[in-house]
C-alpha cells in the first residue's frame, strides 16, 4: 500500500494537523481504520494514539481510498477533543463498545441476597396431609330482579327533506 498526501492543514487552536490522504490498495480490499492509522503514524512519524481516522471512502470497484486523518500533538488533548464515537471506531473490533452492550454493562444485575452464616439451612417442607374432600353445598337460586322499563324506541325516521332547489324546469 502506498500513501499520497492531498491536503494538509495545521490547526494550532486544536493542536493538530488535519490531513487528507489517498491510500492505494491495488489487489486488496479497502484497508480498515487500524491499518490507515498505522500508515499515517508512520508517515507523520508519531505515535498511533495521537492519530485518529475520521473517514475512509472508496469508490465502488476502486483501488484507492480517500481518508481524512487528524494527527494530534498531545494524546491527552486528543482525548478531550475527539468525540467518543470516533475513538470507538479507531479501536480494534474486540475492544469496541456497542450501544447495546454499553447500556447493559452500566447497569449491573441485582445480586441475590446471601444467607448469613448463623442461619441454618432450611429443611425441605413436608407435604401436608391430604384433606377429605366434601361436596360443595348446592347454592340457592335467588329470584330474578323485577324487569325495569326501558324508554320506548323512537318511531321511524321522518321522510327525507325536500331538496333546497325547487325544480325550475318547465314541464312540457
Amino acid at each position: 500500500m502506498s500513501v499520497e498526501i492531498i491536503a494538509e492543514h495545521v490547526n494550532p487552536l486544536l493542536g493538530r494537523k488535519d490531513a487528507k490522504l489517498i491510500v492505494h490498495h491495488e489487489g486488496s480490499g479497502t484497508p480498515d481504520r487500524l491499518a490507515i492509522r498505522k500508515i499515517a503514524s508512520d508517515h507523520f512519524k508519531t505515535q498511533q494514539d495521537k492519530v485518529y481516522v475520521r473517514s475512509v471512502r472508496t469508490r465502488t470497484g476502486g483501488s484507492s481510498a480517500i481518508c481524512q486523518v487528524e494527527v494530534y500533538g498531545d494524546s491527552k488533548l486528543a482525548d478531550k477533543i475527539v468525540p467518543a464515537y470516533i475513538k470507538n471506531r479507531n479501536l480494534p473490533k474486540g475492544q469496541r463498545v456497542s450501544r447495546k452492550k454499553g447500556a447493559e454493562e452500566e447497569k449491573p444485575a441485582p445480586a441475590a441476597p446471601k444467607p448469613a452464616a448463623s442461619e441454618k439451612k432450611a429443611e425441605p417442607a413436608k407435604p401436608a396431609p391430604a384433606k377429605e374432600s366434601k361436596p360443595a353445598p348446592a347454592k340457592e337460586s335467588k329470584p330474578a330482579p323485577a324487569e325495569t322499563k326501558t324508554p320506548a324506541k323512537p318511531e321511524a325516521k321522518p321522510a327525507a327533506k325536500p331538496s333546497a332547489k325547487p325544480d325550475t324546469k318547465p314541464k312540457a
